[in-house]
């Protein structure tokens, strides 16, 4: 085969390859474009919604920080001289409602915010120091079925309190084993099991607190929770010598 018969044959082949690569890229011209368009449309949406849920991340926020202003405000007594832009409440109670409610909203509104989240664990908190039990207790169930562990973990041990407060142990006594069990940053084990061990005392069962306090003073001797399980144990050692 002579050198030129072998460049007409490649010519040929580079034709017949541009010439389908061509025809590929009209009969997939449409799904090309559809297919571009539609990855701008996502990328579009993607940051158009960061931007948004940044928004509304600030918005909960200021909502989130109103609240809590509220559940800080000072208790004034009547009659007590108050700076007239100073924001008073006559009670824990009437405060912890006026609280309540602006939690709520805030939880409502934002509650796929990290804020809002925050502001319905709050609200539960609120709705007991208020004495609302049945709206705690609805709330801060809400909170601790939560894929958030740590704030859920705090919900847990705040309807604990509420089950000791509204004579209802057995229940208190299941969530704080669940607690020291699965143990988070904000409700460690040794937190769990004290509160368990108080509740114990309470009961009128020194035998089980003490269990509890022995193995955590055996477990966590440097620890806060050891060296309070301590002091339970030898009352008389953490007083110190007695001052004559």
């Amino acid at each position: 085969m002579d050198q030129q018969t072998k460049e007409a044959l490649k010519h040929d082949q580079f034709v017949d390859t541009t010439k389908h690569g061509l025809e590929w890229a009209a009969e997939h011209r449409r799904s090309v474009i559809i297919a571009v368009s539609t990855l701008v449309a996502v990328i579009v949406i993607a940051v158009g919604g960061a931007l948004v849920y940044n928004q509304r991340s600030e918005q909960a926020s200021v909502a989130f920080g109103a609240a809590m202003a509220a559940y800080q405000a000072p208790i004034a007594t009547p009659g007590q001289p108050v700076p007239p832009q100073i924001k008073t409440y006559p009670s824990i109670a009437e405060r912890a409602k006026a609280a309540s409610a602006l939690f709520l909203a805030a939880a409502d509104k934002y509650g796929m915010t990290p804020a809002g989240r925050n502001a319905r664990y709050f609200a539960g908190l609120t709705y007991l120091e208020a004495g609302e039990n049945a709206s705690a207790e609805t709330t801060l169930k809400q909170v601790a079925d939560s894929w958030n562990a740590d704030l859920a973990s705090l919900a847990k041990l705040a309807l604990a309190q509420l089950y000791r407060q509204t004579g209802r142990a057995p229940q208190a006594i299941e969530i704080y084993n669940q607690l020291a069990a699965k143990p988070t940053t904000t409700v460690p084990a040794g937190l769990a099991q004290l509160q368990l061990a108080e509740l114990y005392e309470g009961q009128g069962q020194p035998d089980a607190a003490k269990k509890i306090y022995a193995q955590l003073k055996d477990k966590d001797a440097k620890g806060a929770a050891g060296m309070l399980a301590a002091q339970k144990l030898n009352p008389a050692a953490a007083a110190g010598p007695q001052q004559q």
